[in-house]
């Protein structure tokens, strides 16, 4: 990694003693919301939550893009992790009491360290690392390389990143074994020994686990041995892997079991195999796998794994949440089919907040909501807050290589909300985008309205001629379709084009990533961006 390339987001974006906007009622329901054969809960915004609020939940447990979940259980709290793609801040930790109700409390990663895919989180000896592993395009010999950071809190100061020289890796699992040392698994059931202070590898890589047979005649993406998890229960060492593919076609996905009497094996396959599964493509989650088992507040267990929901591949992999036992014979047995039911919720705990407001600019925003795409060098001191309003520095030429602000939405309606003024040599504009080759939106520059479409300016019909250098934007995505809006004064609107966006997803355009709402600014000059309202729209949002 070149010095160049290390930014780190600088405190100076949660400046003190901003205001927030007013924000817009949220229309709607305020109560229970209905979807084909599911009740949701409208929380934040209108914002679909998991929590029935008598005594059961409906999946998921945590809405939107949050790939590759893994839990840790500290005490009381459960702290939830994801991985961050080309999202910086990246690594957002969420912490919940119940397993269902889940707010976020910071973001990990502030330093630009590539691609972060599938990482694990784990406490040793009082202290909170995370192993990331992490794709740098630019480093050739290098490519692929694990990182480690380390806090004494969840809530931070995280540490820079380590490099642990462990290449070729993907979807670390801590464990400690039977004698004490510490160690990383791997994707391809491969196993690394690390030091005593967690930092560095102290061993070579390790073939220990072949993975489960898949049949033959099973519809997945690939074998994909991958995201393993460690449990030690009742003098066993448990694995829990994914295998079959994380997208692809519905039916990939699976969740298998492994346990061993050592560390160092022989790992045994569960006769169960795979524990989860989606079987079809007609049930309402896909690709259903990458678990970590968790013990409730009350001492029962449950898998914390993702899925995508059927027909919403836009909303990216989404947190869910299983009952699951241990048989007589001592392996783990799922309990919740195919998700297609509320579920009796985990007892033991009191239900918290969930959610986060996505309106308005407020100081806490990058710790909690926005994200840039990509980064740049340089990338935390183009924001600028002030009075509740975002100041952003022009970069590239266009959306494309804009690296566009972006946050998480888990509603599959919603309508978002934007005033948008352009400074010097600016262009600017509001997006749904899933990458710089793929996305739709509006956007202003002096004299020109833009319109894009599968990340290309749209020629037949261009844009129109803008007279104003300030502007408000909307865009209403009903279920997959998407209808752009600009005003003048924010009350006379006008439809400037709909798009059809179903097919904005991983299995299109490949990344693992979601479509997400998104500002943008291009150019020399700045763009300011006022009252940014967001609201879930439609049965259940």
């Amino acid at each position: 990694m070149q010095p160049t390339r290390r930014q780190t987001l600088g405190l100076a974006l949660g400046t003190a003693g901003l205001a927030l906007p007013a924000r817009a009622a949220v229309p709607g329901p305020g109560g229970d919301c209905s979807a084909p054969g599911l009740p949701w809960k409208t929380g934040v915004e209108g914002q679909r939550k998991a929590d029935l609020g008598d005594g059961r939940y409906v999946n998921p447990v945590l809405a939107g893009d949050r790939p590759d979940p893994n839990v840790l259980k500290d005490g009381d709290d459960y702290y939830a992790t994801f991985s961050s793609f080309q999202y910086y801040p990246g690594i957002p930790i969420w912490h919940s009491r119940d397993l269902v109700n889940w707010t976020p409390l910071t973001t990990a990663l502030r330093t630009n360290i590539g691609v972060v895919w599938a990482l694990d989180i784990a406490k040793h000896d009082g202290r909170y690392f995370i192993y990331i592993p992490a794709l740098d395009p630019e480093d050739s010999s290098r490519p692929l390389k694990t990182w480690v950071i380390h806090a004494d809190d969840m809530r931070g100061p995280w540490s820079e990143p380590i490099d642990m020289k462990l290449d070729g890796f993907i979807d670390p699992g801590h464990a400690v074994g039977e004698d004490g040392k510490r160690y990383l698994f791997f994707n391809g059931g491969r196993r690394v020994r690390i030091s005593d202070d967690g930092l560095s590898a102290a061993g070579p890589a390790e073939q220990v686990y072949n993975g489960w047979p898949i049949p033959e005649d099973w519809i997945i993406e690939g074998f994909a041995l991958e995201g393993p998890k460690l449990l030690r229960k009742d003098g066993w060492f448990y694995m829990f892997s994914g295998q079959g593919g994380t997208a692809g076609p519905p039916t990939s996905h699976m969740v298998v079991v492994a346990r061993s009497r050592s560390i160092h094996g022989p790992w045994e396959n569960c006769p169960s195999n795979p524990i989860v599964r989606t079987e079809s493509a007609a049930e309402p989650w896909w690709s259903r796998g990458h678990a970590t088992p968790v013990q409730g507040p009350a001492g029962d267990w449950w898998l914390v794994y993702h899925g995508y929901e059927n027909g919403f591949r836009t909303l990216g992999r989404q947190m869910l949440l299983e009952p699951m036992e241990w048989t007589a014979d001592g392996w783990p047995r799922a309990l919740g089919g195919d998700l297609s039911r509320p579920l009796a919720k985990p007892k033991g705990a009191q239900p918290g907040p969930h959610g986060v407001a996505l309106s308005g600019f407020g100081a806490d925003m990058f710790r909690t909501r926005l994200a840039f795409f990509s980064p740049r060098p340089g990338y935390s001191d183009r924001a600028q807050l002030k009075s509740g309003a975002l100041r952003l520095a022009g970069q590239g030429k266009g959306p494309a290589d804009a690296s566009p602000l972006l946050f998480v939405a888990g509603d599959r309606s919603y309508e978002v909300t934007v005033e948008v003024e352009i400074q010097g040599d600016a262009q600017a504009g509001l997006l749904l985008f899933y990458n710089e080759k793929l996305f739709c939106g509006l956007g202003l520059s002096d004299g020109k309205l833009h319109a894009y479409r599968l990340g290309q300016e749209e020629r037949w019909p261009p844009g129109g001629p803008a007279s104003v250098r300030r502007m408000y934007m909307r865009v209403r995505n009903d279920e997959n379709i998407a209808t752009f809006f600009y005003s003048h004064d924010g009350v006379r609107w006008t439809k400037e084009r709909s798009f059809e966006i179903s097919g904005y997803n991983h299995n299109m355009a490949d990344g693992f990533l979601s479509l997400r709402p998104a500002i943008y600014a291009a150019g020399t000059g700045s763009a300011i961006f006022r009252s940014l309202v967001y609201r879930a729209t439609g049965a259940a949002g």
